[in-house]
């Protein structure tokens, strides 16, 4: 089997890497990063209602990291 090698104005358009970079720094300051919503702490009184299966609890006190 051949291999058919495309003439180079029909491929893809070929970008190097520091052209690549500098479009990209040319693009940076038009992307906008919203706030971040920072979440409010609970008090631990407030976290109730969580189901550990017996065999995931089994599992972890089985890790030597987390069981010991």
């Amino acid at each position: 089997m051949t291999k058919h090698i495309a003439p180079r104005e029909s491929r893809e358009f070929e970008m190097s890497l520091a052209e690549l970079r500098g479009d990209c720094a040319r693009m940076a300051p038009h992307w906008v990063v919203p706030a971040a919503d920072v979440p409010a702490p609970v008090s631990p009184s407030l976290i109730h209602g969580v189901v550990v299966p017996p065999s995931s609890a089994r599992l972890i006190d089985a890790m030597s990291d987390y069981g010991d």
